[in-house]
Formats: C-alpha cells, sequence, structure tokens
C-alpha cells in the first residue's frame, strides 16, 4: 500500500467533493471513509486510477450519508449528478483547502490539526499521538473545526500569511509518535509552493530546509540540548543547506521581501559560516533591523539584541536588552512575561563577566522555561557558574 499516494491525493479528492457542493465536514468525512476502503482493497487489487477511484467511493459514501439523514432528503437528488467512471477532472483545489483549514475563525490548535486531517491525509490517532493527547480529545478538536469552516464559500480568496503562520506552528512541533511533523510541514509547504508562486511561500520552504538541515546536532545523545555555536557543523545536511540557500536566492530576487524571507536569510548566514567564530553576526544584526520593520516583534527584537551582543561586544547587546521590557505588549495594553529574556540577559552578562548576575538570571530563566530541555539546559549552565564563582 502505497500511504505517500494516498496521502498526497487526499487534498484532491476532498476538494472535488466540495467543489461538487458536499459540505467540508461531510466530505471529509467521506474521504476518510474512502481512505480506509483504499487501504482494504488496493493490496489486492490496485485501481488504474487511483484519484479516481476515491473520487468515486467518497462521492457515493457522501451520498449514502446524505440520504441516511432524513433532514437532508432534499439533496437526494444529488445522486443523478454522479459523474460516470473514467479519468478524474485535472482540476486541484489543494489551495483553497489551505486557505479553508487556516481560516481565521479557527484557534491555531484547530488549524493546525484541521490541516494536518484534511491536506496531510493524517490519522486523527497519528495527529493525536504527534500532539501527546487522547485520541478522542483531538477527534473532538477536529470535530470542532470542521463544523466552524462548513459554511465557508470555497471560492473565496484565502489570506496566505495565515496558511504559513499554520505550517510553520506545525514545523516546530518537531516529532513525537510516528509522525515526523517537521517533515510533515516541509511535504506541505512544498506542495503549497507548487501551487502559488508566492515570495514568503518560498521563504517559509527554505527557511524549514535551513534550520531543519541542523536537526541531528541539536540534542545530544542523551537529549541534553546543544547550543548553536557548540553544534558539530560537520553533521548538518549540507544538500538541504543548499537547496534552501537557492531557494531563498530566487526569492529575495523578485524583491518582494517578508518575515519568512528575512527569518531565512539570517538562518542561510548562520549555515555558511564553517565555524561560530566566522559568523557574519553583523550582517545579521542587518537582517533583524529588517525583520523589526516588517513585524516589530518583541521576539524579534530579544533575538537581536544576542545578535548585537556577538557584532559589538556584551555591553551593546545588553545596552539593545535594557531597551525591551521582559514582558511584550497585547492588544489589551498589558504585558505578558517575554519568552527567553532572562536566559539572553544571563549571556550577555556571561559574555560581560558579571558571572554572579548571569548565574542569577539562569536560575531565573530556567525557572521560566517552556519545556523541560530547556529548563534542564538552563540549569546546569546556573549550576556550572556557581561551582566557578565557589571555586
Amino acid at each position: 500500500m502505497n500511504e505517500a499516494l494516498l496521502r498526497s491525493l487526499t487534498p484532491k479528492v476532498l476538494g472535488i467533493l466540495v467543489r461538487r457542493g458536499a459540505d467540508f465536514a461531510a466530505a471529509e468525512d467521506a474521504v476518510q471513509d474512502a481512505l480506509v476502503e483504499a487501504v482494504r482493497v488496493w493490496p489486492a487489487d490496485p485501481p488504474r486510477d487511483p484519484k479516481g477511484w476515491l473520487i468515486t467511493v467518497a462521492w457515493r459514501r457522501f451520498l449514502d450519508a446524505t440520504r441516511a439523514d432524513a433532514a437532508r432528503r432534499r439533496r437526494e437528488d444529488r445522486v443523478d449528478e454522479e459523474p460516470p467512471p473514467g479519468p478524474a477532472a485535472a482540476v486541484d483545489d489543494t489551495l483553497q483547502l489551505y486557505f479553508l483549514c487556516a481560516h481565521p475563525s479557527l484557534t491555531p490548535s484547530s488549524a493546525v490539526a484541521l490541516t494536518l486531517r484534511a491536506v496531510g491525509g493524517l490519522t486523527t490517532r497519528q495527529i493525536a499521538q504527534a500532539y501527546l493527547v487522547p485520541e478522542a480529545t483531538m477527534a473532538q478538536r477536529i470535530s470542532r473545526a470542521k463544523r466552524t469552516v462548513s459554511g465557508v464559500r470555497f471560492d473565496r480568496p484565502g489570506d496566505v500569511a495565515t496558511v504559513l503562520r499554520v505550517l510553520y506552528l506545525v514545523f516546530n512541533e518537531g516529532y513525537s509518535g510516528d509522525v515526523d511533523l517537521a517533515a510533515e510541514a516541509i511535504r506541505l509547504t512544498r506542495q503549497l509552493a507548487a501551487a502559488i508562486d508566492h515570495p514568503e511561500v518560498a521563504g517559509l520552504l527554505a527557511l524549514m530546509l535551513l534550520h531543519h538541515a541542523r536537526r541531528a546536532t541539536r540534542t545530544a545523545s542523551d537529549g541534553s540540548l546543544v547550543p548553536l555555536a557548540e553544534q558539530d557543523r560537520g553533521r548538518w545536511d549540507t544538500g538541504s543547506i543548499a537547496e534552501g540557500v537557492e531557494i531563498l536566492q530566487a526569492a529575495l530576487a523578485r524583491d518582494r521581501l517578508g518575515e519568512f524571507q528575512a527569518q531565512a536569510a539570517i538562518a542561510a548566514l548562520h549555515a555558511d559560516a564553517p565555524t561560530a567564530e566566522e559568523t557574519d553576526w553583523v550582517q545579521i544584526v542587518e537582517w533583524y533591523d529588517e525583520l523589526i520593520r516588517l513585524t516589530d516583534s518583541p521576539v524579534v527584537r530579544l533575538n537581536r539584541a544576542v545578535a548585537v551582543g556577538e557584532a559589538d561586544g556584551p555591553r551593546a547587546g545588553l545596552a539593545a536588552l535594557a531597551a525591551l521590557d521582559d514582558s511584550s505588549p497585547t492588544s489589551s495594553g498589558r504585558g505578558h512575561p517575554l519568552p527567553r529574556h532572562a536566559a539572553v540577559a544571563a549571556y550577555l552578562h556571561e559574555r560581560d563577566g558579571d558571572l554572579p548576575t548571569a548565574a542569577r538570571l539562569y536560575a531565573e530563566a530556567a525557572r521560566k522555561a517552556p519545556n523541560l530541555a530547556e529548563r534542564d539546559h538552563l540549569t546546569r549552565q546556573a549550576a556550572r557558574l556557581n561551582t566557578r564563582l565557589r571555586g
């Protein structure tokens, strides 16, 4: 059974059912039923036209479900509209599915789950395992998301930026369960890039490839984090780096700069440096300035402070950090803790030679760490400095 083929056909078949008039929730259920039937039938009797087979079976399952619903009996005349067997239409509504699954009415977690199910072709169980939640919980989340978008018109233009943010959320989940979410995000972004000619789509794909190239070196054998400066660059995936740089250069040449292109440019500069000491920090600071112009994000300003500290010395980095509060503004005017502010301050103070302050800030950062791996890493940094201070 070719699982990759089934997953690649899922959004195409779903798009055709929706275009024929099926509401999204019912169409998605019918497609899932067709996929189950394909897994059962195809090994012994593979179809000549897999896409056409799935469309026929999914459409019949949709009609069966429609007939069974007494409140929708008026829709039974659709049985007369069933197309004759034969090659499937060439129309591909995958792009519209991306837009639908990233609809503004959905929460980020719901948009991610629906994208993985409807566009990625993953099962509810696979998605639940990847996000470490019970399958019933994920099923409820997906069902709510499907109901939310069922009334959305399929032919309305979507927001590319929203789709890209959803795909980047998937990418940053990494790997858990039997699904490699980072690799899945790259696959879906490639698919999106094939459907739409947009420099920011290319920028996101380049960014993913450049980050993914370092994946094998980000953690040690015991699971502990390895900082970028300490990673074994000889183990970086040079093929992914070369592809990412090539895609980025083509996108930048179009002179329509966006935030993902700027982030990819920073990642490319890190990838291009033979050693951490040879990193072009001055140019990285310039790219962070571009990112601030595009997004004015507190997180970007925080990362810029690190780059300034590397380019112009820790005192300059601390001065840049001083312009940032340790909380970031919200729409209500109030602030919420800025992730990793204390960790950045600790790093810069250590580089400036102020070990007592750095040790205290590393311990504070560990208490605020968003995950166990970061907490352990920061705790070790604090312990390392405290040992030096006692010696």
